[in-house]
Order: C-alpha cells, then structure tokens, then sequence
C-alpha cells in the first residue's frame, strides 16, 4: 500500500516485524549518523521510495537498539537533508530531495561567512568562477529563443539606468536569462541562493558614479559575445565585468567606511 513500508518493498530487509538487515547494534560513537547512514542505504538501494513511512520511533529504537533522542535526531538531521519530511502525530515520510532544499540549508552559514571581508571576497571569486563558466556553456549552446529572451532582458537593464531599485531588479533577471539558458534545476537553484547572498553587494555596488553604466556597458558585451557563439569572448567578458563589480563594491564600502569614521 502506498504510504507505507511493506514487506514486499523491504523484501529480505524484514524479519518478525523489525529489519534484520540493519538490526545489528550501533557501535559509532556518534549514535544518529548510523541510523541515518542506514536509512539512507535503504532509499538508495530502493527498499524505501518516495511516500513510504518509516516505522514509529518505538520501532526504531528497538531494530537500532538505540534510544529515543538518538531516533529524533537522525530522523531531524533526514528531514535537513530533504529526504523525509516530519509532522506531528505522524511517522517520517520518504519524500524526494528538491534542488532548491540542498542549496537552502547552506543560507544561514554563507551569512556568517559573508560578514566578513574574506569570507566576502571569497564568495566574490566563487561567483566569478561560476558565472564565467556559465556564460561559456551559454556561447555554445543558446539558441535563438534563448538570444531572443537574453535580449529582451538586456534592453530591460539598459532602460533601467537612473532608477536604482529597477536596475538592481534587472541585473538579477538579466543574468538569470544566461543561467536559464543552461537549463539544471541545480544551478539555478545555486544562482538564486548566490542573488540573496550577493543582494547587499548589488545594491551597494551601482552607488558609486558611473557604476550603473559601466555594467550595462558590460551586459551588452556579455550578450554580444554569447550571441556570437564565442565561448571564450563570453567567458572573458564575464570575468571583466565581474571584476569591475567586485572593485566598485569595494569603492563603496570605503566610502562608507570613511563617512562613519568622519
């Protein structure tokens, strides 16, 4: 029945209502790493699938002959991972892992590393590496409907310099346009979580006189080379661009910088 882990789904797994195969004691000292690590060898060797239920807690504890806090927090750290999902009253459901689960549960710690200089400059270099590689694919493979929507984002961003809110909006959809063209779940959940970490770094980085205008000016020559169908223009000018960002960033945090100690 669909909903539930049966003897059929399990196969040799069951034995007298518990599971032989993983019903050995946990000798790790970090008890819910084991029970997840065996719970995961079951979804990838099938014997649970999407919408199954794990048996309750009770029954856990005794095929793992573990204690109750030591179930919960494998079943917590299943749930962090995008594999089963938790309610109260409710046994654990297998449920399918989302691109955008994996890339969210790295949020709250690419904040913390942001807040420094380093970790900032780090994801600066991390954003470079990315997108550079993303608009050379992009050289090689966009079609003309591809171009056609690329375009139409271009010229949004282009009529959006003087109105700093709608420019920033219009950067966003102008790279998103080179990323959907590469067409992964994945990277387009990656770039939608380095947009809202990078938000502050955007905003701050059209302050400074003639920024906005220096980007446009570099979204027409990444667009051109794309267009082009020349992987490494594409690249280049992606790496330029980026590079002139992460300087005008810079610029203004300085500014900032020196008007507070003023």
């Amino acid at each position: 029945m669909a909903g539930n882990v049966t003897g059929a789904r399990i196969r040799a797994v069951q034995d007298e209502g518990g599971f032989a195969l993983h019903a050995r004691p946990i000798e790790r000292r970090r008890v819910f790493e084991e029970i997840v690590e065996r719970i995961e060898d079951m979804l990838l060797a099938g014997d649970l699938k999407p919408g199954d239920r794990l048996p309750p807690e009770r029954e856990l504890m005794r095929v793992f002959q573990v204690g109750r806090s030591s179930v919960r927090e494998a079943l917590f750290a299943l749930q962090r991972k995008g594999v089963v999902a938790l309610q109260a009253g409710e046994r654990a459901a297998v449920t399918s892992p989302s691109a955008e689960g994996m890339v969210a549960d790295l949020s709250g710690a690419a904040r913390f590393y942001m807040a420094t200089e380093p970790g900032m400059r780090d994801f600066q270099r991390m954003r470079a590496l990315f997108e550079a590689a993303l608009a050379r694919h992009a050289a090689q493979i966009a079609s003309a409907d591809d171009l056609a929507f690329l375009e139409a984002a271009l010229r949004d961003n282009e009529r959006a310099q003087g109105d700093e809110a709608r420019f920033v909006e219009t950067d966003v959809a102008f790279h998103y346009a080179i990323v959907r063209i590469i067409g992964s779940p994945l990277i387009d959940a990656m770039h939608a979580a380095l947009v809202a970490w990078l938000r502050e770094q955007r905003t701050a980085s059209i302050a400074p006189r003639g920024s906005a205008r220096a980007a446009a000016r570099a979204h027409r020559a990444i667009f051109e080379a794309i267009a082009a169908g020349d992987p490494d223009a594409a690249e280049q000018a992606m790496q330029d661009h980026l590079a002139e960002v992460e300087r005008f960033y810079w610029k203004a945090r300085r500014s900032d910088g020196a008007q507070a100690g003023g």
